[in-house]
């Protein structure tokens, strides 16, 4: 590993610009490849996942079922619990800590080890001439991969820059909680911040246009609405936004139809935007969609046949999974001249609230929209024994399949723990099971993933006539 002060003499095979979960993927799997890789890099290594995603909001998220499992724990008969924050500064700082680690471990110590990759430090950009440059300078590179990942999105509502904001990444660092909050975004990014700062004290309002994960199956977002509700997360809907105005010592949130939220702390969760701008990509002949998202193709490949794009600037499935899996993708097409393509049809997503919720395929509304004729099953969770041995029957499991063939299409679970069963569902549409496949398949009997095999069973069986691990 070498900085740009020191390169390598000659051009490089590649360069991949950005230095996070895509980039590393994309210069690891080049540099296998036999290629040698300038790995530019401007800012804290290791991007989104590691720093300010999902290692810090999965660690606090945990840090917080601890207080709401001791106080669901008189669900059992004769146990009684009780937990509280004591310092949420040094539960922060336990956070913190587990990021620098990860940060260390899984990329700053990585890079050590392929000697084909050099890391440079530095602001890449395209020239008006559409060469790449770092920090101004003439980089050279015979291809490249855009891996800039992307960041919180900012709304356009009227007041929002004179009143300080939180997103994504600052109210993860905050060492005090805050009496109340108003969380602007139902999609996964705010429910999980919702419900973590509800367990943790705070009052929380979470406001939306389109309800709470709006894109999952709305049996599934009417269920997970319910569940913030019991907890005392109050949701509103809202038509519009009108503005935003500092009142007293709170933030106040003025909708379209006169109502006015107020609260101590505002969290923008409204989604994120790709880090395209800035690249001067125009030059370079390489176009984005209307969200900025950098188009490709199949292969990964931009408008420009010598670059690549991958990960989050793309705009789509926005995971680090996806991003690293899109990242060797490019990375192979790009050095090997390989034509592999880019197939998220049976991607698994998650969401990390409590109950989970985790999904993969087709819902029925796409599902139908594709063109097929679906049959669905709903399975609650009061049906299955693992939910009632742990007295908390909070969730179901929705299946879409084919009509005639029986072809599972989709799955969509809403369950505690259910993100560990999504990809028995995965595999299963892989494969191109039938819910008769799923049904016989043999699975371990109280088991939250059992719950797959009797929801299948549920397409055709009434699960209440049989007995346990019947069929």
């Amino acid at each position: 590993m070498k900085d740009i002060n020191s390169p390598q003499s000659g051009p490089y095979d590649l360069a991949v610009i950005g230095a996070g979960s895509a980039g590393f993927s994309a210069a690891i799997t080049a540099a296998e490849a036999g290629a040698r890789v300038a790995l530019i890099g401007a800012g804290t290594i290791g991007g989104t996942c590691v720093n300010v995603g999902c290692v810090p909001s999965k660690a606090l998220i945990r840090a917080v079922e601890s207080l709401h499992h001791a106080r669901a724990a008189g669900r059992f008969e004769g146990i009684e619990a009780e937990a509280r924050v004591t310092d949420w500064a040094a539960t922060v700082a336990q956070k913190q800590a587990l990021v620098e680690e990860l940060r260390r471990a899984k990329y700053a110590d990585v890079l050590p080890r392929h000697e084909n990759v050099d890391y440079v430090e530095g602001r890449a950009t395209f020239d008006d001439e559409g060469n790449l440059t770092v920090d101004g300078g003439l980089f050279p590179a015979a291809k490249t991969i855009i891996a800039t990942g992307s960041r919180p999105h900012v709304p356009a509502i009227s007041g929002i820059e004179a009143v300080d904001t939180l997103d994504s990444t600052s109210a993860l660092e905050l060492s005090a909680l805050p009496a109340s909050m108003l969380v602007l975004g139902a999609g996964y990014i705010g429910v999980e911040l919702a419900q973590l700062f509800a367990r943790a004290g705070v009052a929380v309002t979470l406001v939306s246009r389109r309800g709470v994960l709006p894109e999952a199956e709305p049996e599934v977002s009417a269920a997970l609405e319910g569940y913030l509700a019991d907890e005392g997360i109050r949701l509103v809907r809202a038509k519009g936004y009108d503005r935003i105005s500092k009142r007293d010592a709170t933030i106040a949130l003025h909708h379209s139809d006169g109502q006015v939220l107020t609260a101590e702390r505002l969290v923008l969760a409204t989604g994120r935007a790709p880090n395209s701008d800035g690249l001067n990509l125009a030059a370079a002949g390489i176009t984005v969609d209307a969200r900025g998202g950098i188009s490709t193709d199949k292969q990964m490949r931009t408008t420009n046949p010598n670059i690549w794009a991958a990960g989050d600037v793309t705009g789509r499935d926005q995971f680090v999974y996806m991003a690293a899996y899109g990242a060797k993708i490019a990375a192979r097409n790009a050095v090997a001249d390989e034509t592999r393509t880019y197939d998220n049809a049976t991607m698994p997503w998650v969401v990390f609230s409590d109950p989970q919720v985790a999904g993969v395929g087709l819902s029925e509304a796409q599902a139908r929209d594709a063109g097929h004729e679906v049959v669905t099953s709903v399975l609650p969770l009061d049906a299955v024994p693992r939910a009632l041995a742990a007295r908390d029957t909070r969730g179901l499991i929705k299946l879409v399949a084919e009509a005639g063939s029986k072809r599972l299409l989709g799955a969509q679970i809403i369950a505690p723990e259910g993100a560990d069963s999504i990809q028995t569902a995965a595999m299963a549409l892989k494969a191109g099971l039938t819910y008769e496949d799923l049904g016989d398949t043999i699975m371990p009997y109280l088991t939250t993933v059992e719950a797959l095999k009797l929801a299948a069973q549920t397409f055709e069986k009434d699960v209440a006539a049989l007995s346990c691990c019947a069929g």
